[in-house]
């Protein structure tokens, strides 16, 4: 099993139930991992036996784009992306991290986790 992962990767965006948020927006780090069994062998030193992150970097890029009011939509955005671009996997892991929610006392982050495993 073959792990590969992005970790942190930071944006500004407008993701938000509130009109305030969709307005201002703010910062947001998203984790994602997948997991595989390689379709070749590793030692072939070839990008297509694995999952490339510069291609999982442009996914989450992407998503992160489009203001959605929940989180939870652009998880599985970024899920189903990953999912249709490297069909082969076994897992993913993607989190959300909303730097600063608005909320009435200090809060760091609110975080969205969605797992998906291949049936």
């Amino acid at each position: 099993m073959v792990n590969v992962a992005l970790e942190g990767a930071e944006f500004f965006a407008y993701h938000g139930f509130y009109l305030e948020e969709q307005l201002l927006g703010t910062r947001f780090f998203v984790d994602v991992k997948v997991n595989f069994n390689p379709k070749n062998a590793l030692n072939d030193d070839k990008i297509d036996n694995t999952v490339n992150y510069e291609v999982l970097y442009s996914i989450v890029q992407t998503e992160m784009e489009h203001p959605r009011k929940l989180i939870e939509t652009v998880v599985q955005a970024i899920i189903n992306k990953v999912v249709n671009s490297f069909p082969f996997i076994s897992e993913v892991v993607v989190t959300i991290k909303k730097m600063n929610p608005p909320f009435n006392g200090p809060v760091k982050n609110s975080a969205v986790t969605i797992n998906y495993i291949k049936d």
